[in-house]
């Protein structure tokens, strides 16, 4: 071709079409716009101190530790109803074996996510032989596990929680990485110079960031390099695409979507891990409703319900609007029975708008 002449079979793609083709746009633009929000109406009521920052953010970290694998599972055409209760298992299945029976923390830790990601494997394998909907297999995990978890809990210690963990946590070698923090010593400078805020004491507001943020960045950029470097990626969005079609192209869906279901399991084990080491207690209802969290969180960060197309990064985006907004709420004094209306409205608009862009995106190839 001569330099300088056009290729006419190269169409150019406008940046708003490019945009558009991005499932995150919608996510991104409803954090900005929630942003805006409440530096208007609580702009001055502590919600971006360092200290307010950080709580939103372990907000939603929380939230965003589940969103990034379960958007990869829904964009492959499938759901899991389970994780939040897969959650409230884990802690007991922490607790019980570290109290209970004198076993090391850190080897308490490990069975829990062993016998997680072990149901996680039962949950796919039943979806991939049998053809049932994931909905139908996860929603009998959900009452099963709970279920479970309440019996055991009660059978083995007549109760329903169990507290004195941080005895066992104090010289555990994995405490640091779940209870722990990061970059105490830049902290401590920033107040120092006056960027962040000390205390009556003089010790800065903030000791340092939580590592439950670290994991929600990690697993988010994670996820990330998954969907879009790696050829497992494309499994992913084949298998929620167009499952025939993959399977004739040689994509092994079964394996991908048992996998995605494991990845989701051991995302609540890591969740619960962190939350018992950091409250030093668990219990039976941990992670209720935590499932319905997560997807609303991924459906906000443009995750089609039809799957085989989304972003892990929309996801992170969703979750922390949820975590902004919880928190907002709270340092504005609204009452915080409205949260879950908004959540469910943010919800149906996301799910409004995400047809809107995917059928703008279609029409502009």
């Amino acid at each position: 071709m001569t330099a300088g002449v056009r290729d006419e079979r190269v169409r150019s793609v406008s940046l708003l079409g490019q945009l558009l083709s991005r499932p995150e746009l919608g996510a991104a633009a409803g954090t900005v716009l929630v942003f805006v929000f409440f530096a208007v109406t609580a702009g001055g009521s502590g919600l971006f101190s360092a200290k307010g920052i950080i709580n939103f953010l372990e907000v939603s970290a929380q939230l965003g530790i589940l969103a990034a694998p379960v958007a990869l599972l829904m964009i492959a055409g499938e759901f899991d109803l389970s994780v939040g209760s897969m959650i409230g298992f884990a802690g007991i299945a922490i607790a019980i074996p570290t109290i209970v029976w004198g076993w090391p923390l850190w080897l308490a830790v490990v069975f829990a996510f062993l016998v997680c990601g072990f149901i996680g494997y039962l949950n796919g394998l039943i979806v991939v032989r049998t053809g049932l909907p994931s909905f139908i297999v996860t929603l009998g995990s959900l009452f099963m596990l709970r279920g479970l978890t309440l019996g055991i809990m009660r059978g083995v210690t007549g109760r329903t929680q169990a507290s004195g963990i941080h005895e066992y946590a104090k010289d555990d070698i994995l405490t640091p990485l779940f209870a722990g923090q990061v970059l105490k010593t830049p902290i401590a400078w920033l107040a120092d110079i006056g960027v962040v805020g000390k205390r009556a004491d003089g010790l800065p507001m903030i000791s340092g960031i939580p590592m439950s943020i670290i994991w929600w960045i990690a697993l988010t950029l994670f996820c990330t390099w998954l969907l879009t470097r790696t050829r497992f990626g494309n499994w992913i969005f084949a298998s929620g695409g167009e499952a025939n079609a993959a399977r004739n192209l040689g994509v092994p869906v079964a394996r991908t979507k048992i996998m995605l279901f494991v990845f989701t399991a051991m995302a609540a084990a890591l969740f619960a891990s962190i939350q018992v080491l950091v409250t030093g207690s668990a219990d039976t209802l941990r992670g209720n409703l935590k499932e319905f969290e997560a997807i609303i969180a991924v459906v906000i960060g443009g995750t089609l319900l039809t799957g085989g197309y989304g972003s892990a990064i929309g996801a992170m985006f969703g979750a922390l609007i949820f975590g902004v907004v919880q928190m907002g709420i709270f340092y504005t004094g609204i009452d915080t029975d409205w949260f879950k209306l908004f959540m469910g409205a943010m919800m149906v608009t996301a799910v409004l708008f995400n047809s809107y862009v995917r059928n703008r995106a279609m029409r502009s190839r």
